[in-house]
């Protein structure tokens, strides 16, 4: 309990709360992008290989 108390009322522990929310954020982020990559890349192989086809 001690460790959340410290956690939200303390600048360091504000500023490692920050960190570690920012972190998860860009996590989050960078799983979304590289899908969309993906997936759209996937698609472009798709359609190069039925254009190559005909």
């Amino acid at each position: 309990m001690e460790a959340f108390k410290i956690l939200f009322s303390t600048s360091t522990g504000l500023m490692s709360l920050g960190v570690i929310v920012f972190i998860i954020g860009m996590g989050w982020f960078f799983a979304r992008m590289f899908a969309r990559k993906m997936r759209e890349d996937a698609e472009a192989a798709k359609t190069q290989q039925t254009a190559q086809r005909s």
